[in-house]
């Protein structure tokens, strides 16, 4: 347990451990176990505007949206460490063979120049689509991400842009990825005026979003979900189509609790709005942010001022996390619309463990303890 920070959220985090019991844990031999997964994926249908779809599991969406931005675009390239051959994780497959080595390389083992780079070859008047291996390294590039990146229209008056720069990267827990490969970086952005950050919950939004980053006049950072990248799979449009940069989407309207999630956290809010209906009769409303920044507020407000009751749920550390952005703007905007505080149900303030992820992660348990909390209140 050396790897728990001393202070109020160690205590938290133990006390996860020693009231397991309650929220569906047993123990068996010293070994603690868990009675049921930590989400189940349910397939989407896309809207039959969008044309012919094919089954797809989100890194092959991703693929096809590259894809569809190389064929559109002569100037785009793709550029990392290992894309050329199809990248850790198999998003860019195929790419190399099919545009050539001129198109999709790879690069040294260097974030800060793999991005720094991007912001050059943008400026120049290229699209460019970085890819940083796992979101936990994108840290080396934070300087070029946020003083060169986010500040480079508004330095020059508008005069220059690197407005065409997508940066990629692996996110979030994946099961075993322990401190250097699970964590969420996305709020350390969110404070970066001129930069947008988009994660997505699934391969038809994956895909659209990613074109529509591709294709926006601002940098753009694309968080992509990496335990879904194989386990979830629907059909998806094969042909080129844009989804619309920070708009929330409601995915299931309800009257008595406001539950606001994004990438895979969402699947989680979904069983946790199902266990509500069933165990408690209370009906929850769930909304995707999708873009983390700038964020759709509007859609929250309006869901909140209905329901009265918000819980914001993310997998990142709950100081500082967006989540605390979103209670902040709601109180602001619900104060005399509100039935009980806002609550935030997030992973804990200690670095991402390795065999204590189950009781790191936000789990559909904590969550619908907190909208018992909620209704109660």
């Amino acid at each position: 347990m050396a790897f728990i920070n001393s202070g109020r959220a160690s205590s938290r985090f133990l006390g996860q451990l020693r009231h397991c019991s309650r929220l569906g844990w047993r123990e068996t031999n010293s070994v603690l176990s868990r009675e049921a997964s930590t989400f189940t994926y349910v397939p989407e249908t896309p809207p039959e505007s969008l044309g012919p779809a094919e089954k797809m599991n989100l890194f092959q969406s991703i693929t096809s949206a590259m894809d569809c931005a190389l064929a559109d675009d002569p100037t785009s390239v793709i550029f990392g460490e290992d894309v050329a051959f199809g990248g850790v994780f198999r998003c860019t497959v195929g790419l190399a063979e099919k545009y050539g080595k001129e198109r999709i390389f790879n690069t040294p083992l260097s974030e800060q120049g793999v991005v720094g780079f991007g912001v050059g070859l943008a400026a120049a008047g290229a699209t460019a689509i970085a890819e940083i291996q796992f979101a936990d390294y994108i840290f080396p590039a934070y300087d070029q991400i946020v003083n060169e990146a986010a500040k480079y229209r508004y330095r020059s008056g508008n005069q220059f842009d690197c407005g065409k720069l997508t940066i990629r990267a692996p996110w979030g827990a994946v099961g075993h990825g322990a401190l250097y490969h699970s964590q969420c970086p996305e709020a350390t952005f969110t404070h970066c005026p001129g930069l947008k950050v988009v994660i997505p919950r699934g391969p038809i939004q994956a895909k659209g979003l990613l074109l529509g980053c591709i294709r926006d006049d601002n940098p753009c950072i694309f968080f992509e979900p990496k335990i879904l990248y194989r386990s979830a799979v629907e059909d998806v449009p094969v042909g080129d189509y844009v989804l619309p940069l920070s708009e929330a989407e409601v995915l299931k309207e309800g009257s008595d609790v406001t539950l606001v999630a994004w990438g895979t956290q969402v699947h989680v809010a979904r069983e946790v709005c199902n266990m509500a209906q069933e165990k408690l009769g209370v009906s929850c409303e769930l909304i995707d942010l999708q873009t983390i920044i700038p964020w759709d507020m509007e859609t929250v407000i309006k869901s909140v001022m209905k329901t009265g009751r918000l819980l914001v749920t993310h997998e990142a550390p709950i100081t500082g996390g967006f989540a605390a952005e979103i209670a902040t703007s709601v109180q602001n905007e619900c104060f005399l619309s509100l039935e009980a505080p806002v609550k935030r149900v997030c992973g804990w303030d200690t670095p991402f463990p390795h065999i204590f992820e189950p009781f790191y992660l936000p789990d559909k348990w904590r969550c619908f303890d907190a909208v018992q909390k909620l209704i109660s209140y």
